[in-house]
């Protein structure tokens, strides 16, 4: 700029005349330039802070997943719409997913989550409990492991290190990441925690299914009495409350903070806050509130509804309502077919009702409000999304399946995602892929598009289609890495604390308390009973209670 206004105030040419002429010529050049560098002075005042506020243009990203909450229990899905008004206003300021699937339990879809990739390919497939299960270690031709001492332990198992998260993508890119809730990708070495794996805050519980008030895994299969599990930045803490008010007043307090630390000339720095509720996971025993009106699980769903409210409002009043991507979306189906009518199956099936979850986005400006979206799109499509939206790269060690799906999001257009891989051989569950409108699963073979509720197997119709979709899960399933050895133990077999170092330093208060609940529990189980459901046998799976 400065150089165009140089040539265009001085120009190149020597004036005619003597030296009295030509001096007073310069003498003119060189104030029409005083006056020019004068302006580009005052431009670039006047376009700093717009640079600034152009390098604050990256969206900020706050996804909320609820644990196994039925397709058919949100009031935009037919779900009783008194028991969840904050949903059902964020489905309305924007886009509801019909098509958004994710795996069929809690690890798998969050593994997926963080890295882009099917679980298979890193045996996120398998949760880390399920390495302390006879049941489930017998489907990998397995039997519990026993330490030095004798004694019955786990195998530990957790999301592999190498993978590159999307925390770890978006913190490259300078986003402040944290997650607040359920973490559920490793729950003992350092390395396998949130902060070793991208995250730069970490509150909640590492395990599977916390109890909302005294902050205990009810069990640490194979052992079966409670663990303390509840951290900040993963050192074991002592609260009063309700995990998922909680949870949401933590993230509150997050995005109340993004918006004081930046003043008025700094971008602010995008944000990346994770919230994975633990609700509606059992075990739903004491709720704080609406069990006068609603049923245990009824009033679990309306105080999750709460907390939604409470970190969208903490959005909205903090000024970043236009630049946030906001999400709600749950990790995979409810425990019965009844919560996910109208589709079939449940939680640890390959049923539509397992793996097909609600899911709603608001981002105003780009997403249109009130709107629908029947596009198909899997939880693994999130990390290369993110990464779009966020300015960065998605590559990482791996090759990634999901698929950036930010036009499609955004302006509608067909998705270009025509097959999700959702269990392949060597995992729990049955081998099941959905290719266009097609899906295998075992051996029944359904039309999604004209049955969604897969009432009819129509594998003798389609004999080419069950060929062709098997051949494609065989040659998926030849890519899952060897499982190794697991040779690495929990020791010891029942800690007081989930986190080796945290146990290590266990403080009296905490051991005190899990000794209280402990008392609590049962000494005894009858001959092939355990507190946790068994592995599922076939195509099914029955859940009694609460699920834990």
């Amino acid at each position: 700029m400065i150089h165009s206004l140089a040539r265009t105030s001085c120009p190149s040419t020597r004036p005619a005349g003597g030296p009295a002429k030509r001096w007073r010529a310069v003498l003119r050049c060189g104030a029409r330039l005083a006056v020019a560098m004068t302006l580009v002075a005052w431009v670039l005042v006047i376009e700093m802070p717009q640079l600034s506020a152009q390098s604050a243009e990256r969206a900020n990203i706050v996804f909320m997943l609820s644990d196994d909450m039925g397709w058919a229990e949100p009031g935009f899905n037919g779900g009783n719409a008194e028991l969840t008004p904050n949903m059902d206003r964020l489905a309305n300021q924007g886009v509801k997913l019909t098509q958004f699937y994710t795996h069929s339990v809690c690890a798998p879809s969050r593994g997926a989550l963080m890295t882009g990739r099917y679980a298979f390919r890193n045996w996120m497939d398998w949760r880390s409990e399920d390495f302390g299960k006879p049941s489930y270690l017998a489907k990998l031709g397995l039997t519990l492991a026993i330490n030095e001492r004798g004694e019955e332990t786990r195998r530990i198992h957790a999301l592999d290190t190498k993978e590159r998260t999307v925390a770890e993508v978006l913190s490259d890119v300078g986003y402040f990441t944290a997650i607040t809730g359920k973490w559920h990708c490793g729950e003992w070495l350092p390395e396998h925690l949130p902060m070793g794996q991208g995250f730069d805050h970490q509150y909640g519980h590492y395990a599977w299914g916390i109890d909302y008030n005294n902050y205990t895994i009810p069990h640490n299969a194979p052992a079966r009495y409670a663990v303390y599990d509840w951290h900040r930045n993963q050192q074991p803490i002592q609260e009063q409350g309700y995990t998922t008010d909680l949870i949401a007043n933590e993230a509150a307090r997050l995005i109340s903070e993004r918006a004081g630390q930046a003043d008025a000339n700094t971008a602010k720095q995008p944000f990346f806050i994770y919230v994975p509720f633990n609700a509606v996971h059992g075990p739903i025993e004491q709720v704080p509130r609406y069990t006068d009106k609603y049923t245990p699980r009824e009033a679990a769903l309306k105080c999750l509804d709460d907390a939604i409210g409470r970190i969208i409002g903490a959005v909205d009043q903090h000024g970043f309502t236009q630049n946030t991507l906001v999400i709600f979306a749950n990790d995979n189906g409810g425990l019965t077919e009844e919560m996910n009518r109208p589709y079939r199956g449940t939680k640890n099936t390959t049923f539509e009702g397992g793996v097909r979850v609600p899911c709603v986005m608001r981002w105003p400006g780009h997403i249109h409000p009130g709107s629908t979206n029947d596009a198909m799109i899997h939880i693994v499509d999130l990390l290369p999304t993110f990464a779009n939206i966020a300015g960065g790269d998605a590559s990482g060690p791996y090759p990634i399946d999901g698929i950036d799906m930010t036009e499609t999001i955004v302006h509608g257009e067909p998705s270009p995602r025509d097959e999700i891989i959702f269990e392949v051989s060597g995992s729990v569950r049955l081998p099941t892929i959905r290719s266009g409108d097609f899906k295998l699963m075992g051996e029944m073979l359904f039309n999604v598009a004209n049955d969604p509720s897969e009432t009819t197997d129509v594998a003798e119709q389609h004999p080419d289609v069950v060929a062709r979709l098997s051949a494609r899960l065989k040659q998926a399933g030849s890519e899952r890495p060897p499982l190794g050895k697991k040779a690495l133990l929990m020791d010891p077999p029942l800690p007081y604390v989930y986190g080796m170092q945290e146990n290590k330093s266990a403080p009296d208060w905490l051991i005190e308390s899990v000794n209280e609940v402990r008392k609590t529990q049962p000494t005894e189980w009858p001959p092939g009973t355990t507190p946790w459901p068994q592995a599922p046998q076939g195509a099914t799976i029955i859940y009694t209670g609460d699920g834990r």
